[in-house]
């Protein structure tokens, strides 16, 4: 077995609902995620918990965050609707909210404020697709039972 270090954002990211995000699992230590994500990254000054800002576009909005726990990645997700990113299944961002019912059947809904995030849970993970306006606006990736909103 050998490793690939990527060091550069996924520009067409796959996220396997119950498993991973951007090819990187819940649990990731800051350095597996700086070997596949780069070392380029914004540091969130108000969070809780230490999170990391991935940019496509120095000072531009769209990309792709995590936020760690006692050193490991406790969850992952898109920032702003960047395109390119799809789960395994095909659904894309900026897709219908339809196609969410046709690919995953009915899912538990949250309101998030302006926008909302539609649940899949499998076993011990929660995958998150988040809506605005009708259309797929992003992904995340964390523990069953975590707070969805972002």
């Amino acid at each position: 077995m050998f490793v690939v270090l990527a060091l550069a954002l996924p520009q067409h990211g796959v996220v396997v609902p119950g498993k991973s995000f951007g090819g990187l699992r819940l649990g990731a230590t800051p350095a597996q995620v700086q070997a596949a994500w780069g070392p380029r990254y914004g540091r969130c000054r108000g969070c809780s918990q230490p999170t990391w800002y991935f940019t496509y576009k120095k000072f531009a909005p769209q990309g792709i965050g995590v936020s760690f726990r006692e050193g490991a990645a406790a969850s992952f997700f898109t920032i702003w609707s960047p395109p390119g990113w799809r789960t395994d299944k095909g659904l894309t961002v900026g897709d219908p909210t339809t196609r969410i019912t046709q690919l995953y059947g009915v899912l538990h809904l949250t309101e998030c404020g302006s926008y909302e995030a539609l649940v899949i849970r499998r076993g011990r993970i929660d995958t998150q697709i988040y809506v605005y306006k009708e259309k797929v606006w992003g992904f995340g990736l964390s523990s069953a039972g975590a707070p969805p909103c972002r």
